[in-house]
């Protein structure tokens, strides 16, 4: 039993951390829970890079596959999710270890949330719709004029975060930007948890996604996009926005060969993964940084 209360295991696609977690929960004797945005989704367990059932048959997995992607899934709900999982851990008398690569959800972890209130259906609603059917681009105009402050933090392709912005302003009078500075309760304190970015270098971990995407693909990756596909579902969903949805879609809809395809995967895998990182060294400086060996 590790001397602190909880282990934040966090890093980029493809760095090697669930086999750290794995490791340090067979040693340790822990309760993994995830900390990834997609694999929670149940439709997209090798895109997504979900765990393997003999992984999670070794120690107990959490919040993986547990819901499905035709709704939206908040951080507000997987912070209510994991306070779950952190019960479980601590009355079961495991180590909690979360692992992930959103950076989003660790901050939630340790800051707690913002206070924004409900939205009203009427007005998330209207803007789902308009995200349907204007690109993500207009979006970005729209909100630069309704509030300059989210859109000068969003990027213009980020239909998600637009539109909950959009939406926020609108049903508040206020930009997303000024409730964020409001304080929420943290479900961890920072100080009484071990913290871990697992980060190769960066031509070690292009090797790795690029390895990673031509594995999914000789596993089934384009039967799973195909039935995920099959569902019709709305394109603005998150689960539609998983890396490799859209490059294994192109090929399913007979728009470009496999190659293609898998050359475009490749390169999704490895921009998101330096976006992660990105994100890792500007929010979590103060972690501990290792390799994966």
């Amino acid at each position: 039993m590790t001397a602190k209360d909880a282990i934040l295991i966090a890093g980029p696609t493809a760095s090697g951390k669930s086999a750290f977690a794995l490791d340090l929960a067979e040693r340790r004797g822990g309760l993994i829970i995830n900390a990834d945005s997609m694999q929670v989704y149940r439709e997209l367990r090798i895109v997504t890079a979900r765990p393997s059932e003999s992984h999670q048959a070794r120690v107990p997995h959490r919040l993986y596959g547990v819901r499905s992607g035709v709704a939206p899934y908040s951080v507000g709900q997987w912070l209510d999710d994991a306070a779950e999982a952190l019960r479980e851990a601590r009355e079961s008398g495991l180590v909690p270890i979360f692992v992930g690569g959103t950076g989003l959800y660790f901050k939630a972890l340790l800051e707690g949330l913002s206070p924004v209130p409900e939205i009203p259906d009427d007005i998330r609603s209207y803007w789902r719709e308009r995200a349907r059917i204007e690109t993500a681009a207009a979006l970005h105009t729209l909100l630069g004029d309704r509030d300059p402050a989210a859109a000068a933090q969003l990027r213009p392709s980020d239909t998600q975060r637009i539109v909950r912005a959009l939406e926020v302003v609108q049903a508040t009078g206020q930009s997303i930007t000024q409730w964020q500075q409001g304080e929420g309760t943290p479900l961890l304190n920072a100080e009484q948890t071990e913290k871990y970015v697992v980060a190769p270098d960066r031509a070690t971990l292009y090797r790795a996604c690029d390895a990673r995407a031509a594995r999914m693909v000789e596993d089934g990756a384009i039967e799973e996009v195909a039935a995920l596909l099959r569902l019709g579902l709305d394109p603005a969903l998150p689960v539609m926005r998983a890396i490799g949805v859209r490059p294994l879609g192109a090929y399913l809809r007979g728009e470009t060969d496999l190659e293609t395809a898998l050359s475009r995967l490749q390169t999704e895998t490895r921009r998101y993964a330096k976006r992660q990182l990105t994100w890792a060294r500007r929010n979590m400086i103060s972690w501990g940084w290792i390799e994966p060996e």
